[in-house]
């Protein structure tokens, strides 16, 4: 998805609001007029020249309150425009230029590895101001995570994304050390183990490091390439979209690519337990008792919610490392999408520092995040009395807050967790059906403010 080259012969492309139809060139306002363009949000429209080709186009910007009702409208002509070269005419501020390239960039994503391949997009000469190679990195960062979660599990079990996990690690010059299959029982991750036993893909702990200077940051991804809720099966309807299970692990791959892409000055650490929930006769059950890797016991009420037992054991591993900060990212609780919905990242953080940052940092870069409290009079909840801790409370109040006080029992780090969707179930700009990066943006451009990079 790259930008043109900047010395492309490229077509005027203007930004026309709702409110502002002046700013269109005088020679399109007939054309516009005659062809029913009134600047509204989405609308396209090329312009003649003299010699029959495409001398303009125009993009309506609708107004301020159209526009807040969504994001990478300009983005979205992409798909929409002739193929061709496109440059940005109009004056727009800094912030509105970088999120019409990131959108077109965005736009420019289709999945169709298993289709015949979609007609290439417009493509866009990055404009003036802007830092198009971190935008293009951005963007490519946001095309594996995507490319990840599309991907349906027959061909994206824990082998295959150990495979992309490699793969980026190669790109990047990091380290990877992979713990796999039996071995992970003599390296003391029992959790993991046993949520993957019962698959014939083996489960496994992926690690990856990068960087030899700066802060430690250690990101935790949830890797369950697949999901069938183990011995309390899901429903049908619930286990059509699991595929994304891993969307924790994809999200955080593709925001490792964004940190080590740009040359942050940090040391960077990558967990991925990638595992596959299964149903065999040695598949864990209801009311087992597993020891993890940090000594709690954990009580399983449901094997459905095996997230946060693998989870739990990479925490454990992360802390150990005495990291400045860890962020794990999972498609953990049903509970967070009927909070929040499907494009907002609830998190999580009893830093209020971090917590500001965060948010200031989402809505600066249209990546929408909310923050959710580790809530302590809730700890009792995930405290079953047989055991240490419960992995199912019952009652289904408050479901993603303490399935997020269940992962901070295992670190004691500074930490903070986001309970993802990683899927867009209906076309917007930018973002395709299917899957989808949520938060790895704003964690991105909080970085900074968080480790005092």
């Amino acid at each position: 998805m790259p930008f043109a080259a900047a010395d492309t012969p490229a077509i005027p492309l203007y930004v026309i609001g709702a409110d502002g139809l002046d700013g269109m060139p005088a020679d399109a306002r007939d054309w516009a007029d005659s062809n029913g363009f009134s600047g509204g949000l989405g609308q396209v429209l090329t312009v003649p020249n003299a010699d029959g080709g495409i001398g303009a186009a125009l993009v309506g910007y609708g107004t301020p309150a159209t526009r807040a009702r969504g994001r990478f409208h300009v983005g979205a002509a992409a798909r929409k425009l002739p193929q061709g070269t496109y440059a940005i005419a109009t004056d727009l501020s800094a912030a509105e230029l970088e999120e019409a390239a990131l959108g077109w960039l965005f736009e420019s994503y289709r999945f169709d590895q298993y289709i015949r391949p979609a007609k290439d997009a417009a493509l866009l000469v990055a404009p003036n101001g802007i830092d198009a190679v971190k935008i293009a990195t951005i963007a490519t960062g946001e095309a594996l995570t995507r490319d990840l979660i599309n991907t349906p599990s027959s061909d994206m079990g824990p082998a295959e994304l150990e495979d992309a996990f490699r793969a980026l690690a190669k790109d990047q010059d990091a380290e990877v050390n992979v713990i796999a299959g039996d071995d992970l029982l003599s390296a003391n991750f029992p959790m993991i183990h046993t949520v993957g036993r019962a698959s014939t893909r083996d489960p496994r702990l992926l690690d990856m490091r990068w960087g030899d200077v700066g802060p430690k940051l250690t990101l935790v991804g949830k890797g369950v390439c697949f999901d069938t809720g183990g011995l309390n099966i899901k429903p049908g309807g619930s286990m059509g979209l699991m595929k994304k299970d891993m969307g924790g692990a994809a999200t955080v791959l593709g925001l490792a690519h964004m940190i080590m892409g740009l040359g942050l000055k940090l040391r960077l650490r990558v967990l991925v337990p990638a595992v596959e929930n299964s149903i065999d006769g040695n598949a864990f059950r209801p009311q087992d008792i597993l020891t993890s890797r940090k000594g709690l016991t954990v009580e399983i009420n449901n094997t459905d919610a095996e997230g946060r037992l693998v989870l739990a054991d990479a925490l454990t591993l992360s802390d150990e490392d005495d990291p400045d900060l860890v962020i794990s990212m999972a498609t953990l609780t049903g509970a967070a999408r009927v909070a929040v919905g499907p494009d907002i990242s609830p998190f999580f953080t009893d830093d209020h520092t971090h917590a500001a940052a965060i948010a200031k940092a989402g809505a600066q870069v249209a990546d929408p995040v909310w923050q959710l409290p580790f809530h302590p009079p809730y700890e009792a909840m995930i405290e079953p009395g047989i055991a240490d801790l419960d992995n199912a409370p019952k009652g289904g109040f408050a479901g993603c807050i303490t399935a997020a006080l269940f992962l901070r029992r295992f670190v004691e780090s500074p930490y903070m967790h986001f309970d993802v969707y990683g899927w867009n179930p209906s076309a917007a700009p930018g973002r395709p059906k299917g899957g989808v990066g949520m938060g790895a943006r704003a964690i991105l451009a909080a970085l900074p403010d968080m480790l005092d990079l």
